[in-house]
């Protein structure tokens, strides 16, 4: 089957408004007024926050099955050859929600038009990149009485080729923690360094020793990652800096050793404040729980995409990633999967250049309809 939707159009438009987690205003008001222009017999439709919700009213309700698309753009400048590039300068859908939301208005433009015997519930959900919408939206009264009883998600993948759908049973994605270190010494003049407590020197050191804790703390069959994406000192080359941030991540493939982590972090920088004497803040920022698809309904959807779409969907078994979503809380109050979709693209997520193959949004649509209406008929 084929969109009944004019799919490129609506990507298009979306990638053009990127816009940062809750101030997503002109993304929430291009989905109203597309799911308006649909059919209303059968939905309804909510606002929380920027997201947007929609009830698609079932013929005889046994279950409600639930679709979620987040909606928020990445700070970063695009460098794509579009001619539809981001209008929002320092602003891109480089992670592939304009693709996401694009497929939930297609698989409900089906279903506006044609309900299923159940419910289905379609999370347009705000601030995945950060803060974080997915815990508060669920936590939302908006959402509770629509909650689905099953509940599902895909992720762009640009190392796939188009029709390629890879997921497996338990761990998808890691839990992740952003980690935020301001270090407060004592600023001065840079030909009088003994009156003054440099922070440049004790950050350096202590980007040094945070790549021990992962090497010498974490047994070497699991995985984890400390990663110092961003650091800030000093004003002027001949000026002593009086303060130093870092700015990174943490990702793990448990809940026992993000702990862990996080324990010994704050151990080295207890360590840092003792041998410089100055004084240091730790910020974990957003958590993302772990991505755990539920091993029998994650099952019965690789053997039904075996059984009935071999012909135009390759599936593949995948490993877990080190990948962070908060779709996993999500998944730790109902049972569900996310899957990633190959879109077959030479830049990764994330990358200013991606330009991820637009043929994925109809395959993707094509598999959920499909999977929506066998599972309701079950």
């Amino acid at each position: 089957m084929t969109t009944t939707f004019d799919s490129v159009r609506i990507r298009r438009d979306l990638h053009r408004i990127p816009e940062p987690g809750y101030q997503e205003f002109k993304t929430q008001r291009y989905l109203l007024d597309t799911i308006a222009a649909l059919p209303q017999e059968h939905i309804e439709v909510r606002t929380w926050r920027t997201g947007v919700l929609v009830n698609v009213k079932g013929t005889n309700p046994q279950r409600r099955y639930g679709y979620r698309a987040d909606m928020d753009g990445l700070p970063i400048e695009e460098e794509t050859g579009y001619d539809f590039r981001s209008e929002h300068p320092g602003f891109m859908h480089a992670c592939g929600h304009d693709l996401h939301m694009t497929i939930g208005l297609g698989v409900l433009s089906r279903f506006a038009r044609q309900p299923l015997r159940d419910n289905l519930t379609f999370i347009f959900q705000p601030a995945e990149e950060g803060p974080g919408g997915a815990l508060p939206m669920l936590q939302s009264e908006e959402l509770r009485d629509w909650m689905p009883d099953e509940m599902f998600a895909l992720h762009i993948a640009p190392e796939y080729p188009v029709g390629t759908i890879a997921t497996k049973p338990g761990i998808l994605f890691a839990n992740t923690s952003e980690l935020f270190i301001d270090l407060i010494g004592k600023g001065g003049h840079a030909a009088f360094p003994h009156n003054a407590n440099d922070m440049i020197i004790a950050a350096c050191q202590l980007v040094g020793q945070l790549q021990t804790v992962i090497s010498r703390n974490i047994n070497p069959l699991d995985s984890a990652v400390i990663t110092i994406g961003r650091m800030e000192a000093g004003t002027k080359q001949n000026i002593i800096a009086e303060k130093a941030r870092l700015e990174g991540t943490i990702r793990t493939l448990s809940a026992e050793s993000m702990k862990l982590v996080k324990s010994r972090i704050e151990a080295v920088v207890s360590g840092i404040e003792t041998s410089f004497g100055c004084r240091a803040e730790i910020d974990y920022g957003s958590n993302y729980r772990q991505v755990y698809n539920e091993a029998e309904v994650t099952g019965r959807f690789m053997s039904w995409l075996r059984e009935t779409r071999a012909g135009d969907v390759q599936l593949v078994e995948c490993t877990e990633a080190m990948t962070g979503e908060d779709f996993g809380y999500f998944l730790e109050a109902v049972p569900g999967f996310m899957f990633w979709l190959g879109v077959g693209t030479p830049y990764g997520l994330h990358h200013a250049k991606i330009e991820p193959d637009e043929r994925a949004i109809d395959v993707a649509v094509s598999v959920m309809t499909d999977y929506f209406t066998w599972r309701s008929a079950e």
